[in-house]
């Protein structure tokens, strides 16, 4: 039986038990069922190792699953649609049975990709797609794919440079070099549309690049006169970037003027070595190496950071790495928080309140006692079996968790590299995985395909 959850100027929500939507102006059964889709994310130097998404058009939420947030994605829907999203997922919850389940487009799709597969089964992986070595004696401590693509890869090294490299067409190579920083190269991080990339480096300098010819756009000296050692794009404004340095200062900068914002700086207990922001933008988490997390509220008309929570993980513990997700699986529907601290473990955490307070959930053992490791949330997931994470490991693995899974949580382990692995990153599809070492070596994995 389908009831009328919300109505929305010409447009009426309906609902059943089982948590279905549509979403129409006529009756339900002249029309196709919708899903609603809910949302779908670092470093120091440290003797000879670094370690290290409001739009004014509106768009229906359904047909932009970039509204679901990750990492360095802006999302292009109003305020109101944020509302209206919040409104229906808590009505069809209310609907539900007891125990049952909600679908959502982002599970459906994950469901396909996994088909009948065990989680196991959907993370193994054939082997070695191809290794890069371009930065071969220096460390790799950060590469990422570029928003929703699936063979465009960057890097940076402790060797000075930065590389964006083409997976397809084959062979593999190197697209371009980014040369500039006078330092070692201690994060970066790719604008929404891949046009730009900024970086930090330890001498002392934010760097805008161009994609495209590699060409240093604008360079953006720190006012603190520090090395820089984490950077993140605002989510909701790619003109802002967060920077964090080694006095112990986090920074909003206008990339456009080159010039701090007024308001939009914060000192921490230690040097800033990890940033991540919340989906919508409203909340910045940042780590430093003296153990704590601080959540800051960031005010999106002003570019203003307010300082609202802090919690200490392990006091002396360096956090080299934090990456925020609003949801997680079906099963784990709160706001969650991955985190690396140097306690030999992988750390994740739940959100409990709009302040950014923490409260921890689950912890994975790895080796991670000196190095600057980092970790991500898998960009899609196995929503019947489960839900994964990735981690490098000082032992030269890397380790999938599901976050889900009581005893026996390791999903899969790769072995290839020779070094402390350093950082880790998914393609858009799954169907590649990215990871850097300490010695330097990038290594591509190719998922199997079912």
């Amino acid at each position: 039986m389908w009831k009328k959850v919300i109505q929305s100027g010409n447009h009426v929500y309906f609902g059943k038990a089982e948590g279905e939507v549509c979403f129409c102006s006529q009756p339900p059964e002249k029309t196709r069922d919708i899903n609603p889709s809910p949302f779908s994310l670092e470093f120091v130097w440290n003797g000879c190792s670094l370690a290290a998404s409001i739009g004014s058009g509106r768009k229906d939420f359904e047909e932009d699953l970039r509204a679901q947030g990750a990492r360095g994605h802006r999302r292009s829907v109003s305020r109101g649609s944020y509302q209206l999203q919040a409104q229906m997922n808590r009505a069809v919850i209310d609907e539900r049975p007891p125990g049952s389940l909600v679908p959502t487009s982002v599970a459906e799709a994950s469901r396909a990709m996994a088909g009948d597969t065990t989680l196991s089964e959907n993370y193994a992986f054939a082997g070695m797609h191809h290794i890069f070595d371009q930065h071969v004696d220096s460390a790799v401590p950060r590469l990422q794919f570029a928003n929703d693509d699936k063979h465009l890869l960057a890097c940076c090294s402790l060797d000075g440079t930065l590389s964006i490299m083409a997976l397809s067409p084959a062979p593999p190579s190197v697209k371009v070099t980014l040369r500039g920083h006078a330092g070692p190269v201690t994060d970066f991080a790719w604008s929404l549309s891949n046009d730009i990339i900024v970086s930090t480096s330890l001498d002392g300098t934010l760097r805008i690049w161009n994609t495209q010819d590699g060409r240093c756009i604008r360079e953006v000296a720190d006012p603190d006169a520090s090395e820089l050692l984490c950077c993140t794009f605002q989510p909701m404004n790619n003109n802002l970037t967060v920077v964090g340095n080694s006095k112990h200062i986090l920074q909003v900068v206008n990339i456009s003027t080159g010039k701090k914002v007024k308001g939009g700086s914060s000192k921490l207990t230690g040097r800033v070595l990890s940033l991540s922001f919340d989906a919508p933008g409203r909340i910045l988490w940042a780590g430093d190496d003296c153990g704590s997390i601080f959540s800051f509220l960031f005010d999106m008309a002003t570019g203003k950071l307010t300082k609202a929570k802090r919690l200490v993980v392990n006091e002396g513990s360096t956090i080299s790495s934090i990456s925020a997700r609003s949801w997680i699986s079906r099963e784990a529907r709160d706001p969650s928080l991955l985190v690396n601290a140097c306690v030999n473990k992988l750390l994740l955490y739940r959100v409990v309140d709009n302040e950014g307070t923490l409260q921890l959930k689950r912890s994975f053992p790895i080796q991670h006692g000196s190095q600057l490791l980092h970790s991500i949330f898998c960009p899609l997931m196995s929503f019947r079996q489960g839900a994964c994470v990735v981690t490098g490991s000082e032992d030269a693995c890397v380790y999938f968790f599901d976050v889900e899974r009581n005893t026996k949580p390791i999903v899969n382990k790769l072995q290839g590299h020779s070094g402390p692995v350093m950082d880790v990153s998914f393609n858009c599809d799954e169907s590649l995985l990215a990871s850097s070492d300490a010695t330097g070596m990038v290594i591509i994995w190719r998922r199997e395909q079912k």
